[in-house]
């Protein structure tokens, strides 16, 4: 992680395994269940979706849902 700390809701660009802070915030919305997630906890994202996810369960849900879209 990469980049200035600060109050309310950060842009992120996710990379696999990083992500940079494009703009300042504390936290981001889990994309599946709306759930705001502190940066320091931000552990779970999809770098080709650009979508960060709140718990592990919640990210193999979005996969398998991608998945099945791609198909």
């Amino acid at each position: 992680m990469h980049g200035p700390k600060g109050g309310g809701v950060a842009k992120l660009k996710y990379f696999s395994g990083s992500f940079d802070v494009i703009a300042p915030g504390s936290y981001v919305f889990c994309a599946v269940t709306g759930a705001q997630i502190m940066l320091q906890e931000l552990r779970y994202w999809d770098w080709d979706e650009q979508e960060a996810y709140a718990t592990p369960a919640v990210s193999l849900k979005r996969f398998e849902e991608l998945r099945k879209q791609r198909k």
